[in-house]
């Protein structure tokens, strides 16, 4: 996938395209603002009042500290009513060195927040058509609860680039939680059209359902599979009896999220070992892991013997796309193209 992560939101349609952005507090920034303003406003106040004696009150009476203040205000803001003006070289020079470019200062500050949304949203779109024409195999995670979360979480484990990652969700709090942890969002329903289209789904290599209620889960198999014939895609499923339907609708890998938790809960109860075993291998870049990976040029004529020495347990062999495991028999040496299941060494958290 060939983008940039991006700070910013725009809107698309009725679909809000969120990107991952490094957040401040707006009171933050609000205060920061006006510490400048106030600062460039008192440095000001203080060079004329140390230079009184070089300006000229049309009153005729001395400069004090608050015609100093004054003048400040009225110069910084560019009013200028000529009623206290310097007369003399030094308070000119001062006038042309110091206070002009705090002028500046001053005036870019108090309007920054203005000129930022008005270039911000052409920014953006320009950002975003650049995003939807290069954006290619990326993957898109439709829901962001507890299953969506742990599907984006295990992704990153495992190597996957969290700018390559774009979430779908209907709560914009949701979708803000997702861009903190780096991903794209989109908020929006992931059985409408517009949401997915919005996520260019149509060019996803591969499409996570991750919803709570099986029927809103069917409506986003069959969107995605009709925008994106070629993904590959894996829908989570509450109850078994809905597992054929998802099918028909077009996932290709159905997970059974209750019953899997269920039978997970009753091994580790019946066989705290092997309950433990599992765990760990369900664990993300902690202790063993279950990978899937195309045959080397190293592993051509090894035997599972010889992955084993060196530090891989081969589970599976997929050649010529069946599926052989590893107590079938009918593999014994690895071949080119083969594609391999291992369970190795998982990398310790960062």
């Amino acid at each position: 996938m060939h983008h940039q992560s991006i700070a910013s939101s725009i809107v698309s349609s009725d679909v809000t395209l969120s990107w991952p952005r490094v957040r401040r507090r707006p009171i933050t920034l609000f205060l920061r603002r006006v510490a400048i303003a106030a600062a460039c406003l008192f440095i000001t106040a203080f060079l004329v009042y140390i230079e009184r004696d070089g300006y000229h009150d049309a009153n005729g009476t001395p400069i004090t500290m608050l015609d100093a203040v004054y003048y400040a205000s009225v110069s910084l803001s560019t009013t200028g009513y000529g009623d206290i003006a310097p007369f003399s070289e030094s308070a000119r020079l001062v006038n042309i060195v110091f206070i002009t470019p705090l002028r500046f200062i001053f005036l870019i500050t108090l309007v920054s927040t203005t000129v930022e949304i008005l270039t911000a949203r052409s920014r953006d779109e320009w950002r975003t058509r650049r995003w939807r024409s290069t954006v290619n195999n990326h993957i898109v995670i439709i829901g962001y609860g507890v299953k969506g979360r742990s599907a984006a979480q295990s992704l990153t484990g495992s190597g996957v680039q969290a700018n390559t990652v774009v979430v779908v969700d209907p709560s914009p709090q949701v979708i803000e939680e997702a861009n903190e942890s780096g991903f794209l969002g989109v908020v929006g329903d992931g059985g409408r059209e517009e949401t997915m289209r919005a996520a260019s789904v149509e060019t996803a290599g591969q499409v996570v359902v991750a919803l709570d209620r099986d029927d809103a889960s069917v409506l986003a198999v069959l969107t995605a599979r009709r925008l994106a014939p070629q993904a590959r895609i894996v829908a989570a499923v509450r109850e078994s009896t809905n597992s054929a339907l998802l099918r028909q609708s077009g996932a290709d890998v159905v997970v059974l999220t209750a019953e899997s938790a269920g039978h997970l809960m009753g091994l580790s109860l019946n066989s705290p070992a092997a309950g433990d075993f599992v765990e760990d291998l369900l664990e993300t870049r902690d202790g063993l892991e279950i990978v899937e990976r195309t045959a080397t040029g190293e592993d051509l004529g090894s035997s599972s013997q010889d992955l084993l020495v060196r530090g891989e347990l081969l589970v599976a062999v997929v050649r010529n796309g069946v599926t052989h495991r590893f107590d079938s028999g009918l593999i014994s040496t690895i071949q080119a193209g083969d594609i391999l299941l291992v369970i190795h060494q998982g990398r310790r958290p960062l």
